[in-house]
C-alpha cells in the first residue's frame, strides 16, 4: 500500500516529464497557418448566419478546432516536437474546463428558477402593474440592467422580452424600441460584474481584475444604457398598457433556490478571493447546495402526489449548444494563438495604435464577431496594460455588442422571440444613438477611473 502511494505521488511528475524541451514554431507564414485561418473564418461565417440556416453554431467551430489542432500536431510531430503541441492543447482544455464547470452550475440554477416559475411570477407582476408604455420601457430597461449582473444578459433579456411582448400586443413600435433598450441594458449591466457576461467571467477567472474592481465600471455601464434610452424615450407614446394576466404562484422551494444561488455566488467569490482557488470549485460546491435542496423538495412534492423536482433534468436543460460553442471557440482561437497569429495581431494593434484606441476598436469588432472569441484572443495576447486599460477592454467588449442586433447573445435571442417585431434593420436604425452611449461610457471611464490607468496589473 505504501509503495502504491509513493507511485501515485510520483505520477504527475512522470506523466508530464519529457526529454523534449518546450518550444514553439512560427506558422503564420506556413500553409498550415493559412488553412487554419481560412477554416476559422468559414466556421465563423456559419455561426453568424445561424439565424437563417438553423445550423447550430457549435458544430462548425468544434470541427474546425479539431482540424486546427490536428494540423498543429502533424507539423510538430514532423519536426520532432510532439509534446510541445500536447502541452499547449492541455492548457487550452484546462481553461475551457474551468469556464465550463462555472457556467454549467449557473445555467442549472437558472433552469431550476425557471421551472419553479420565479421568472414567470416576475413577468406577471410587471404586466399587471397598469403602467404606461414609457414607464414599462424604463422599468424593463432598469430591471435588465440590474438583473443581468447576476442572471447573465441572455436570460435577463428573454425574461424582460416576455414582459414587453405581453404588454405590447398591438403596439409593434413599442415592442421594437423596448427590445433594443433591453439588449443595450442587459449588455451594459453584464459589463460591471464577473457573473454578468462570459467575457467578464473570463477576465475574473484569469485573475487580471479582482471581483471588487469590476464595480468601477458601474457608472460607465449605466451611462451606456441611459444615454440611448433617454433619446429613444421620446419615440414611445405615453399610453397606458391595459393587458392583464392571471397570478402565477411560485412553486415549492423556489425562493429557497434563489437564496442558494446567491450563497453559491458568495462561495465562488470567497474561493477565489480568500482561498486563491478557481471560482469553478466554489460554483461546484454551490451545485451541491442545490442537489441537497432538490432532495427535500422532491420528498415534499411526492407527499403531495406531485412530480418530484429533479435537479439532473435541470442540468440536462442547460444551454449545451452554447457550452460546446465555447469549447470550439477557445480551442480554435488557442490554436491560432499557438501558431503565432495572436502575437502578430497584438504587435500590430497594441504597439501601433496604443492600448486605448485598440481597446475601443476591439469593442466595435465585438459587434460583428462574437465577443467571446474576441475577449479570449485579447487574454491570449496578454498585452502589457494597466488595470484601467483592462477594465476599458472589459467595458468595450461587454457593451460593444449592443451596436448591432447580432452582436450579442441577448440581441440574437430577442430577434427569435419577437416574431419579426425586432429585426436587424430595426436595431440598425438606432445604432447611431447606441454609439453615443458607447462613446459616453468610454469617456466616463477615462474621466472617473483615470487613476487606474497608472495601476499595473
Amino acid at each position: 500500500m505504501i509503495k502504491l502511494f509513493k507511485l501515485l505521488t510520483l505520477l504527475p511528475m512522470s506523466a508530464f516529464a519529457t526529454s523534449e524541451p518546450f518550444s514553439t514554431l512560427d506558422l503564420t507564414s506556413h500553409w498550415v497557418g493559412y488553412m487554419a485561418l481560412m477554416l476559422f473564418v468559414l466556421a465563423y461565417i456559419l455561426v453568424m448566419v445561424e439565424e437563417f440556416t438553423h445550423f447550430r453554431k457549435s458544430k462548425p467551430v468544434i470541427l474546425v478546432a479539431g482540424i486546427i489542432w490536428g494540423l498543429i500536431g502533424w507539423v510538430y510531430s514532423s519536426q520532432g516536437l510532439p509534446h510541445s503541441a500536447e502541452v499547449a492543447l492541455r492548457h487550452n482544455i484546462l481553461e475551457y474546463s474551468e469556464l465550463f464547470l462555472f457556467l454549467l452550475v449557473a445555467m442549472t440554477y437558472i433552469e431550476a428558477m425557471r421551472e419553479r416559475q420565479i421568472f414567470e411570477a416576475l413577468k406577471v407582476w410587471l404586466v399587471n402593474k397598469g403602467l404606461t408604455f414609457r414607464q414599462l420601457f424604463w422599468l424593463t430597461g432598469f430591471l435588465a440592467f440590474f438583473i443581468s449582473p447576476i442572471a447573465d444578459n441572455l436570460t435577463t433579456a428573454l425574461i424582460m422580452g416576455a414582459v414587453v411582448l405581453a404588454v405590447g400586443v398591438g403596439n409593434p413600435r413599442f415592442v421594437s424600441i423596448a427590445f433594443i433598450n433591453i439588449v443595450v441594458a442587459a449588455n451594459a449591466g453584464g459589463a460591471f460584474s464577473p457573473f454578468g457576461d462570459i467575457t467578464t467571467l473570463m477576465v475574473w477567472q484569469k485573475g487580471i481584475v479582482e471581483f471588487s474592481q469590476f464595480f468601477s465600471l458601474l457608472v460607465p455601464s449605466l451611462i451606456n444604457f441611459v444615454v440611448p434610452a433617454a433619446i429613444m424615450h421620446f419615440s414611445i407614446k405615453n399610453e397606458v398598457a391595459t393587458v392583464s394576466q392571471s397570478k402565477v404562484d411560485i412553486k415549492l422551494g423556489g425562493i429557497a433556490i434563489v437564496v442558494l444561488f446567491i450563497i453559491t455566488i458568495i462561495t465562488a467569490v470567497s474561493f477565489h478571493n480568500f482561498l486563491h482557488l478557481p471560482p469553478a470549485m466554489g460554483m461546484m460546491t454551490g451545485l451541491s447546495y442545490l442537489m441537497i435542496a432538490a432532495y427535500f423538495i422532491r420528498k415534499s412534492e411526492r407527499k403531495l402526489q406531485q412530480d418530484g423536482f429533479d435537479v439532473f433534468k435541470k442540468v440536462a436543460n442547460a444551454e449545451w449548444d452554447t457550452l460546446l460553442f465555447f469549447f470550439g471557440v477557445i480551442l480554435s482561437v488557442g490554436g491560432l494563438g499557438f501558431m503565432g497569429y495572436l502575437a502578430l495581431t497584438s504587435e500590430t494593434m497594441y504597439l501601433s495604435l496604443g492600448a486605448t484606441y485598440s481597446n475601443i476598436l476591439v469593442g466595435v469588432l465585438s459587434a460583428i464577431v462574437d465577443n467571446i472569441p474576441v475577449m479570449f484572443a485579447v487574454l491570449s495576447m496578454n498585452p502589457d496594460m494597466s488595470l484601467g486599460h483592462w477594465l476599458l477592454v472589459t467595458l468595450t467588449i461587454g457593451v460593444g455588442g449592443s451596436l448591432l442586433s447580432v452582436g450579442s447573445a441577448a440581441g440574437v435571442a430577442l430577434m427569435g422571440q419577437s416574431k419579426g417585431l425586432y429585426t436587424f434593420g430595426s436595431h440598425l436604425r438606432w445604432t447611431g444613438v447606441i454609439a453615443l452611449g458607447y462613446g459616453a461610457s468610454i469617456g466616463a471611464h477615462l474621466l472617473m477611473n483615470g487613476t487606474l490607468f497608472d495601476v499595473p496589473v
